[in-house]
C-alpha cells in the first residue's frame, strides 16, 4: 500500500456510497416494507450483481433500470407486492441522497489546492445530474463521467480509461477515491491510484491486492494531497 501524491493531478470519485449515503434507501421503505433493512441490502447487492453480470453477457442497461429491476427482485424475494408507483417513489430517493458531511469541504480543499475532481460513476447521466445538484457539488466538480457513455460498468478497466480521457489526465496521474471495493482493484488494474473510503471502519477484502491509501474522510485525503 503506497500512495504517491506527488504524481497525483486528477481525484475521480466515485458517487454511491462515497459521496452520498445509500442508506436512504432503506429509509424509503419503512412506510412500505414491515422489515425493510434485508430488503434494502439485497437491492443494493442485487444491483451491483447485475451490473458485474452485464459486462461479460452483453446485457447492458443503464444504472436506473438495473436498480429498477433489483429493487423489484428483493421485493419478490421477501413476499413483498406494491404497485408500480409506489415502486418508483422508491426508486426516486437515488435522486435526493443526503450527502456526506466532509465531502463539500474536503472537495473544495482539493479544487483550491489546483486538483481537478470528477465524479466517474456506474449512474446513468440523469442519476448524476440530480445527485450532484442535490448535493450542491455542482460548483465544485468538473464534470461527471458516466458509465453509459462506454456502456459498461465498473470494474471494467475500459470505463476508468475512458474517464481519464475524458479528464485528459494521464491515468497514472489520477487518484480514484471510493468506498466500493471492486471499484479500488478496478481503478488500481486500469493504471489509477485507488484510494477506499472507508467511512465505516470495515475490514479490507482479502483479495488480489489493497488499496494504495485508505482514508475514513475526505479530510484525510486532502491532508495526503497537501490540500
Amino acid at each position: 500500500m503506497t500512495f504517491d501524491s506527488d504524481a497525483v493531478r486528477t481525484v475521480t470519485f466515485d458517487s454511491y456510497s462515497t459521496l452520498v449515503d445509500v442508506d436512504a434507501a432503506e429509509r424509503a421503505l419503512d412506510a412500505r416494507v414491515e422489515d425493510p433493512e434485508p430488503v434494502s441490502k439485497l437491492w443494493r447487492s442485487r444491483s451491483l450483481e447485475y451490473t458485474f453480470v452485464a459486462n461479460h453477457v452483453d446485457a447492458y442497461q443503464p444504472f436506473y433500470k438495473m436498480n429498477r429491476d433489483a429493487l423489484q427482485y428483493a421485493l419478490d424475494a421477501h413476499g413483498v407486492d406494491l404497485p408500480p408507483d409506489e415502486r418508483d417513489e422508491i426508486l426516486a430517493v437515488y435522486h435526493e441522497l443526503d450527502v456526506f458531511d466532509d465531502v463539500r469541504d474536503g472537495i473544495e480543499r482539493l479544487r483550491d489546492a489546483g486538483y481537478d475532481c470528477y465524479v466517474v460513476s456506474n449512474g446513468n447521466p440523469e442519476m448524476l445530474s440530480s445527485m450532484v445538484e442535490h448535493a450542491g457539488l455542482g460548483d465544485l466538480l468538473a464534470d461527471t463521467i458516466s458509465a453509459d457513455e462506454v456502456r459498461t460498468f465498473k470494474p471494467d478497466a475500459a470505463l476508468y480509461r475512458h474517464a481519464a480521457g475524458r479528464t485528459g489526465t494521464p491515468i497514472d496521474e489520477i487518484a480514484h477515491v471510493t468506498a466500493g471495493w471492486f471499484d479500488v482493484l478496478g481503478a488500481k488494474h486500469a493504471g489509477m491510484q485507488g484510494v477506499w473510503a472507508d467511512r465505516k471502519g470495515s475490514p479490507w477484502e482479502p483479495f488480489d491486492g489493497r488499496p494504495d491509501l485508505v482514508v475514513e474522510t475526505f479530510h484525510d485525503l486532502a491532508d495526503e494531497l497537501g490540500a
